[in-house]
């Protein structure tokens, strides 16, 4: 059987298989790769997860898109590999779980794709023993994930640029303490002026020597590993074939985007609520079929979802039959009847975002942080406007409240404890470099280390 095959959602770059879209990252075009179909579970199969572990659920969903470009044993061992920490599903009330995705080594759901991606891709770049620079841009947690996962691993460096007034102290010391094979850049503006560089030194005739490749989730080998906890979730909260309700909590799509392959994969799924925070582009779309970014981003203290571009809008809006280019021009709309059918989406202030987590842990004693009660408050407002009933719901939690110490402490009066892998940060010593927003200073940067 021949490999899935995967185009661009601009329509003007070569197919490429698995191999060919991890190892570019971003389309020549500057598109996005998507699954020139996307290949289906069946109904028993689904059903067979209830009784299986994470890996091996990972290795089943995977493997409909890497048949063809590695061997599925190997595959197995590789998910064996990525996914040796806890899921938590924590009950809240009646059939509404947390899923807790912040046991990883970084105490972050981007834990899930760039531990897949780095053993993926690390192989890939042996096998053609070559060498790879990725480059990733980051709003909180992608880049500790991607830094911590690609440490050490041989023909790759990585370089990580990030917002330097937008992260937590912790999300910025999980990317400077590092080394080795790994540079970070702070840059003097947004994560969407750091995302435009990046994007720009792709398709920079200038950089064409460089082996350049991406792991922000314009890579869709972020969001294949993260399809892969939706079919975890309902297989433990669901009965075979019964829909479920996701919440997740979106900043630049890449997550939700795992949720909605995991739907058009064969999982069954009520709704699936897209909570922002006030970067309230999505729901502003959903309800007037009119884009417009919002510039300069807003600064919240959901700081990983301070998108106001997200680039995997391109990507959902090409599931519904539209396309919106890179820029945010919309050529062709989508079908919209759908998308509200099938999606809730709410903005979510930091106020409300406060109030969230302060009520979550009086009333629950369900501790969140403010990634996952914007997840939290946009679920209750779907309930609010769609009753549950019985339903089986999932909200996701992408991140560990000790990452954000502060903040919960405010809020909620606790004080939660840090992960080892969070405490042993406080004592080290942090190094990289600082950049104004500019892509030639950026170019000049990549001319000279690389």
């Amino acid at each position: 059987m021949g490999s899935l095959k995967f185009y661009s959602t601009n329509g003007k770059a070569p197919m490429v298989d698995l191999k060919g879209a991890l190892l570019a990252g971003q389309a020549p075009d500057r598109g996005l790769y998507m699954p020139e179909h996307v290949p289906t579970l069946d109904a028993g199969t689904i059903a067979s997860f209830a009784k299986r572990p994470y890996h091996e659920i990972a290795e089943e969903v995977i493997w409909r898109y890497a048949e063809g470009v590695i061997d599925r044993g190997t595959l197995g061992e590789l998910c064996r590999d990525a996914y040796n920490y806890d899921v938590p599903l924590e009950k809240v009330y009646d059939r509404v779980h947390v899923m807790r995705l912040d046991r990883g080594p970084t105490a972050s759901f981007k834990d899930f794709a760039a531990r897949m991606m780095a053993r993926l891709i690390g192989r890939f770049v042996r096998e053609d023993g070559r060498e790879l620079l990725i480059l990733t841009a980051t709003s909180g947690d992608t880049g500790s994930a991607v830094a911590s996962a690609f440490h050490g691993v041989p023909g790759i460096k990585v370089l990580v640029l990030f917002p330097i007034n937008e992260v937590s102290d912790r999300q910025r010391k999980q990317m400077t303490t590092l080394r080795d094979n790994i540079r970070t850049i702070a840059i003097d503006g947004k994560f969407d002026d750091a995302q435009a560089m990046v994007k720009r030194a792709f398709s920079d005739p200038a950089l064409s020597g460089l082996p350049l490749s991406s792991a922000n989730s314009i890579n869709i080998g972020r969001l294949l590993p993260q399809s892969v906890y939706y079919f975890y979730a309902a297989s433990r909260v669901a009965q075979a074939g019964e829909p479920v309700v996701l919440s997740v909590p979106s900043g630049n799509f890449g997550d939700m985007m795992g949720a909605v392959l995991a739907r058009e994969m064969g999982l069954p799924v009520k709704r699936l609520v897209v909570p922002v925070n006030e970067n309230d582009e999505f729901p502003k779309f959903l309800a007037t079929e009119h884009y417009e970014k919002v510039e300069p981003s807003r600064a919240c203290i959901s700081n990983a979802m301070n998108v106001g571009h997200p680039s995997n809008l391109a990507r959902l809006v090409n599931v519904y039959g539209g396309w919106l280019d890179e820029t945010g021009v919309l050529h062709k709309a989508p079908d919209f009847a759908a998308m509200r059918r099938d999606l809730f989406s709410t903005s979510v202030t930091d106020q409300e975002t406060r109030d969230a987590i302060k009520k979550a842990w009086d009333d629950y004693k369900l501790l969140l942080e403010p990634h996952g009660a914007v997840g939290w408050k946009g679920f209750l407002d779907y309930c609010a406007s769609e009753p549950l009933g019985n339903a089986p719901a999932v909200v996701v939690e992408t991140a560990h409240p000790a990452k954000f110490p502060d903040e919960i402490e405010r809020t909620t009066g606790v004080h939660p404890d840090a992960p080892p892998a969070l405490a042993a940060l406080d004592g080290l010593t942090e190094d990289y470099d600082s950049m104004p927003a500019e892509y030639e200073a950026f170019k000049a940067y990549l001319v000279k280390k690389y």
